[in-house]
C-alpha cells in the first residue's frame, strides 16, 4: 500500500464531501459547501491535507488558525483504511505547518457521542477539557426569531 499525503486541494473537494457523508460522526452543514471550503484553503493555505491510494481518496483533514490557536477540522480516514496510521499522518502533516507559523496550541472538536473518534484522540495523547463549553450562534438566524 502506497499511501500519498498532499495538501488538499479544490479538485479534491468532490471526493472529500463524499467520504465525509458517508462517515458516522461527521457533522456537515452549509459551511462545508464547495464555496466555503475554496475559502478556508485560501485563508489557510498549506495546512489541509488529503490521503490519497492510487489516486484514491481515503482520508481528510481541515487545518488552519486564527493567529493565535490552531484548529482541526473533519479528520476522516474511509472505514476499509483505518487502524494503518493514515490519520495520524494527516494529523502531524497539518500539525508541522502550524508549528513552522508559530502556533503553540491546536484544538479540535468531536461529538460527544463520537467514540471511536474521541478513542482515536485520546491516542494521540490529546485531552479532552470539561472546563470549558462550546456556544455557537447560527448567524443566519442571529436576532431574528427562527429555529436554529
Amino acid at each position: 500500500m502506497n499511501v500519498e499525503i498532499r495538501e488538499f486541494s479544490n479538485k479534491d473537494y468532490p471526493a472529500a464531501l463524499a467520504l465525509w457523508q458517508e462517515t458516522e460522526g461527521i457533522g456537515i452543514s452549509d459551511a462545508d459547501s464547495l464555496e466555503n471550503i475554496e475559502r478556508y484553503l485560501r485563508r489557510n493555505p498549506g495546512m489541509s491535507f488529503v490521503a490519497t491510494v492510487e489516486g484514491k481518496l481515503v482520508g481528510t483533514l481541515l487545518g488552519g488558525h486564527d493567529g493565535r490557536r490552531g484548529y482541526l477540522h473533519h479528520l476522516v480516514v474511509a472505514a476499509a483504511w483505518r487502524h494503518q496510521r493514515i490519520g495520524k499522518g494527516l494529523v502531524e502533516a497539518s500539525l508541522a505547518v502550524l508549528k513552522e507559523q508559530g502556533i503553540q496550541k491546536c484544538h479540535l472538536f468531536v461529538f460527544k457521542c463520537n467514540f471511536q473518534a474521541l478513542a482515536f484522540w485520546n491516542s494521540m495523547n490529546w485531552e479532552q477539557r470539561d472546563d470549558i463549553t462550546i456556544m455557537s450562534q447560527d448567524l443566519t438566524c442571529a436576532g431574528r426569531d427562527c429555529a436554529c
